[in-house]
């Protein structure tokens, strides 16, 4: 199956390369993005170009894709689902939670000239980052890349309830699915709440378990598409 992999910010394709190796032998066809203005050269692009890109890819699919979005990256992920309901054989969201129809794409932190550049990692003291070593938090600091204000500070707009119907797994890496369990029910995550089918996934990792877990992410993202497969309806 197509597996579409899609980063947070500040990452582009190369951040899934530990992950598309394990699923390329557990025989998956994975489709590592990135993203405009995300490390496609371009310092510019607005939020529709990135949704414009992931579309692409579940277009060029052979058959249904399952489409994966990492931290912010998991609103992408659901306005694919809102884009593209009949082709998608599900959605894995890690570590985030799709923004609701109005909401600002990640308005969590203030854009400087422009783009929103990688805040350091005080940010993401504690659970977030407490298995990243030196080394890895050296690589991303010098591979980070800003994301464009167009993309950041932009209006999220869903309008096709076909989207609840699409499969989701939320995989949980630095909050645990009871936690995750408790926010829905809290109201903290309407897409979510309104889901037809949710499944709710552990990993024993901080917010990148791409970098920290690739094994054990690809084996849940594989586990994902595997059920999609038997599952005549998400074919």
């Amino acid at each position: 199956m197509d597996i579409v992999l899609v980063a947070g910010l500040w990452l582009d394709g190369s951040a899934w390369d530990d992950v598309v190796s394990v699923l390329v032998d557990l025989g998956h066809q994975p489709v590592p993005l990135t993203l405009p203005g995300q490390g496609d050269g371009s310092e510019s692009a607005t939020l529709d170009d990135q949704v414009t890109a992931v579309v692409a890819a579940v277009d060029s699919a052979s058959g249904k894709a399952l489409v994966v979005g990492h931290s912010a990256a998991c609103s992408l992920a659901w306005l694919a689902a809102d884009r593209r309901p009949d082709s998608l054989a599900g959605v894995v969201l890690v570590g985030g939670m799709p923004a609701a129809d109005g909401e600002v794409y990640f308005g969590l932190l203030e854009p400087t000239d422009g783009a929103v550049g990688f805040p350091g990692w005080d940010t993401f003291d504690g659970p977030d980052s407490a298995d990243l070593d030196r080394v890895t938090k050296r690589a991303f600091e010098t591979a980070a890349i800003p994301v464009p204000e167009e993309v950041t500070q932009a209006t999220v707009h869903l309008a096709d309830p076909r989207r609840f119907d699409v499969p989701v797994t939320l995989v949980c890496p630095e909050f645990s699915p009871a936690q995750a369990r408790e926010w829905i029910d809290a109201g903290e995550m309407p897409e979510l709440a309104q889901a037809a089918h949710l499944d709710l996934v552990d990993i024993d990792s901080g917010h990148w378990p791409m970098f920290t877990k690739p094994a054990e992410l690809a084996r849940i993202l594989a586990a994902v598409a595997g059920d999609a497969h038997d599952d005549p309806a998400r074919r």
